[in-house]
């Protein structure tokens, strides 16, 4: 009887390519196609997970995160991977049968080649015909903490499985690899590195074969020592195990990871390395069909089908399980900790993940969301700080400004902090009001010092600051993300009764007018002297990480109708947002403007005034259309942008970084869509299904289910003509969690042109209530500051006066030209508007250099006083040959 379902199983999850058919049985598990991505800089991986687990055992084939599709070796199947990331990371202990001697320790010598006829993955396992070596054949699955691998050898004496503990995807500091008995090798892996260097972490395996080896050697460098039973140090370090296939053609090696100990990588292996490799793949399997199952979606075509499946399937994968068997795991403070009463994970992409995956998993998986806001909270309280970009048991500080507050308000606001909230919110306020201190590892708000004091982050690259902070270094986007953030930890004071701190923060919202650069129109980046600078032209803009100003206008989810003011109202954002999607070519052929007009590649964020559906900055802006009255738009850029995932290697927008760009896939095709980072509402938008039906979880969700339908949606036929939640009518373009947990399901009619439904100002999503607060910063810039001319001569230059004020205000500028120097104009006064904007006033001036003035340098000095006394100067150096 196991017997024959292993071989049914198998033969389903062998046929799960790019291009299968369904089995008959309709598992969920068959639409899932794990190639998708592994092309053209997605960055996925194929190989075998669980979901959430420790170990992701996958082929690696020289591409630094591991998988590329257009690769024709494999150097290696290695236990760690994370999906979708841009660095390399992971790629611990690659493990490769080979055959014959071993004449070579260098993984990218002695991989093995392949082809993808002879390649199949479905959820949980993988296989791989080896051309190299005689021909050999590797299977891969995995649980939560183990990797197992099959191999199927040609009938020899000199089979091998090389354990490489010296090479990954990062570098690798030192590592140890020990022969503990005819079956058993150790390693310790000490590595560091992700997008730029970090402090080390260290990742302990124990790797148990089915049956004894008939030989075995170690190796140090290029040297191999047979019989030798450990090498140890920097560089190539590695064992080969050899064994007799003449009889008996396969060898099943279990590796058991762990990031506390070689005693903890035991104790796992002790509890997930029983059975069989074909148990544990089918309790792989079932596990995958049970979180799948969680969304049945009725309708659409196979396609649609099989991208959703695997888009929710890469959602599923991280954040990853930190933790051992017996709940100890290493903490931030490097001692070893005890998971009382629930999962630690580790692995945080939160500048990527708090904007979909955060609440995808709210909806999903809340028990292990709550798990994971558990986890965040103990890095503070072990290690001093909250994260920005975490691997492992380290800091790596990337990306920008401070996505962990609407990642944990989130969880707050959905319910999952019971207990824990006033630790949660305590965390969040030190993270938000100031910095962390010298010789610590992380880097918090880096740019707080500017932040709290002007409103704004300066671009200023020569600011103090720790190696790997960008904030200084995107000025704009750090002011942004700051000002979304502060927003959404106003929600979490106000609802815990910190009425000050609420207000504050609610202000601090607002900061994101402080760099809107009236004369452009689009936000802009300020130097340190709080001067806007860079080029005008908002695709030409400096200062956005990974985007334009023409990317980052739309990050502003706390204050839509704020932002739609500043670009001149509703009819005005409306034309932007036109121009930004191309949204009349898009009305003609949608997938061809998605495909050829919008940005779409890797990594082509710069000098684009379009939509970038392939990266975070403006993954939120096609919904913007929900405030600006034309909610129809909403869902025709939505649909077009579905169009990107599709059932192939390169049918992945981008990297997927940790499930954030296949968590908005899940998400827009199901209709509901979360607008507001970190508060607990759901935009609505047609869904691509007829039906989907979630199973959620009773204990945050009493009704344990919600249905969402929109019988005969299609491409044509994608127009909401109406909506009922609960069976009510309801025009309002968003729900609620309340209405999500209490079950009310939401039906939508849907027709083939737009209707009225939603384009009521009252129908918009609700935005964090603004407060605007009064600022007040004065800059001047004079430019150039240096210039060289002769006697006789003139030079002309520029000063450039920003005031960050509300109401109106006047300023008077002067300047004073050293020597026998004159300038023009004299003292003239300025008229400073700003509503609560920076203020601009740009004067040119003339400074003339009378003949026979001796040769040297002369100083001019500008300076402008407003209208509350406040006074700044600055100075230009002028030669004069």
């Amino acid at each position: 009887m196991v017997a024959v379902f292993a071989a049914a199983f198998f033969t389903s999850a062998l046929t799960s390519t790019a291009h299968a058919a369904p089995s008959p049985g309709g598992q969920l598990t068959d639409l899932v196609n794990p190639f998708i991505g592994t092309q053209n800089e997605g960055n996925t991986y194929p190989g075998a997970a669980v979901p959430f687990g420790m170990v992701q055992l996958s082929p690696d084939t020289g591409h630094d995160t591991g998988y590329d599709y257009d690769q024709t070796t494999i150097r290696g199947f290695s236990a760690v991977h994370l999906s979708g990331v841009g660095c390399g990371i992971g790629g611990d202990l690659p493990v490769l049968p080979t055959t014959g001697d071993i004449s070579s320790t260098d993984y990218a010598k002695y991989a093995a080649s392949y082809s993808h006829a002879q390649e199949q993955a479905s959820p949980g396992y993988y296989r791989v015909g080896l051309s190299s070596y005689g021909g050999i054949t590797a299977e891969l699955t995995a649980s939560t903490h183990t990797g197992w691998q099959r191999y199927t050898f040609p009938a020899t004496t000199k089979a091998n499985v090389l354990l490489n503990s010296g090479q990954a995807l990062h570098s690798v500091s030192s590592s140890t690899v020990t022969v503990l008995d005819n079956r058993t090798v150790a390693t310790t892996i000490t590595g560091h590195g992700f997008c730029q260097d970090t402090r080390p972490y260290t990742v302990y395996t124990v790797t148990r074969f089915d049956r004894p080896f008939t030989d075995h050697g170690t190796w140090s460098g290029g040297t191999v020592t047979d019989g030798s039973d450990s090498s140890s140090g920097g560089g190539l370090r590695g064992a080969y195990l050899r064994f007799d296939t003449t009889s008996q053609r396969t060898v099943t090696a279990t590796t058991a990871i762990s990031y506390v100990s070689v005693d903890g990588a035991r104790r796992n292996l002790a509890q997930e390395g029983r059975g069989t490799f074909d148990g544990t793949a089918r309790a792989a399997q079932q596990s995958w069909e049970h979180w799948l199952e969680r969304v049945r979606v009725q309708g659409g075509s196979e396609e649609r089908r099989r991208t959703f499946y695997s888009s929710l399937y890469r959602a599923l994968l991280s954040p990853n399980t930190g933790s051992d068997v017996d709940g100890s795991y290493t903490g931030w403070d490097g001692r070893v900790h005890k998971a009382d009463g629930f999962t630690y994970y580790q692995n945080w992409s939160l500048w990527d993940v708090y904007r979909t995956q955060a609440q995808l998993l709210s909806l999903l998986a809340p028990a292990q969301m709550r798990d994971m806001a558990l986890s965040l909270l103990k890095v503070n309280d072990q290690g001093g700080w909250l994260p920005k970009w975490a691997y492992a048991t380290v800091e790596t500080n990337i990306m920008t400004g401070d996505p962990v507050t609407p990642f944990l308000v989130n969880a707050y606001n959905q319910g999952l902090l019971a207990g824990h909230e006033q630790e949660a919110y305590q965390a969040l306020k030190k993270n938000a009001d100031s910095v962390p201190p010298a010789g610590s590892p992380y880097e918090g708000r880096g740019g707080n010092p500017r932040y709290l004091v002007d409103g704004y982050v300066p671009l200023d690259p020569n600011a103090p600051h720790k190696p790997g902070d960008f904030d200084y270094d995107h000025g704009p986007s750090a002011t942004l993300e700051y000002a979304l953030s502060d927003a959404a930890l106003s929600t979490m004071a106000h609802r815990l009764g910190h009425e000050a701190d609420a207000r504050r923060y609610l202000a601090r919202g607002q900061n994101y007018r402080n760099i809107f650069d009236q004369r452009t129109g689009f936000f802009r980046a300020r130097d340190p002297q709080g001067v806007f600078t860079g080029p005008a032209d908002p695709k030409k803009s400096v200062g956005f990480h990974e985007g334009t100003a023409w990317q980052y206008l739309w990050l502003v989810p706390q204050d839509i109708p704020g932002l739609t003011k500043l670009i001149g109202g509703a009819v005005a954002t409306n034309k932007r947002l036109d121009s930004f999607f191309a949204y009349p070519q898009l009305l003609k052929d949608p997938a061809g403007t998605a495909r050829n007009i919008w940005v779409n590649g890797p990594y082509t964020y710069y000098n684009q005034d379009k939509y970038n559906p392939d990266n975070e900055p403006d993954i939120l802006a096609p919904y913007t259309y929900l405030s600006t009255g034309q909610p129809w738009k909403s869902t025709d850029v939505v649909h077009a942008a579905l169009t990107l995932f599709t059932n192939s290697p390169d049918g992945l927008t981008g990297n997927d970084d940790l499930g954030t760009m296949s968590s908005w896939q899940v998400l827009s095709a199901i209709g509901i869509f979360p607008v507001t980072s970190g508060v607990d509402t759901w935009a609505l938008s047609t869904p691509v299904f007829d039906r989907v039906d979630l199973t959620l979880d009773q204990h945050y969700y009493p009704r344990g289910h919600l249905t969402i339908t929109a019988p005969g949606t299609s491409d044509s036929k994608r127009y909401i003509q109406s909506v009922r939640v609960g069976g009510r009518a309801r025009s309002a373009t968003y729900v609620t969690t309340g209405d999500l947990r209490a079950g009310r399901d939401i039906a939508f009619t849907v027709g083939s042109k737009p209707s009225a439904w939603g384009t009521k100002p009252t129908d918009a999503p609700p935005t964090i209530e603004s407060r605007p607060v009064a600022q007040h910063h004065l800059a001047l810039g004079l430019t150039p500051p240096t210039a060289t001319t002769s006697a006789g001569g003139t030079v002309t230059l520029t000063a450039d006066a920003v005031l960050t004020d509300p109401g109106t205000a006047t300023g008077t500028l002067t300047v004073t030209p050293g020597g026998p120097l004159t300038a023009d104009p004299a003292p003239r006064g300025l008229s400073l508007r700003s509503d609560n904007l920076p203020a601009t006033a740009e004067v040119p001036v003339r400074v003339t250099v009378p003949a026979g003035t001796a040769p040297g340098t002369y100083q001019v000095v500008a300076r402008v006083r407003d209208g509350q006394g406040a006074t700044v100067a600055r100075t230009a150096t002028i030669t004069v040959t």
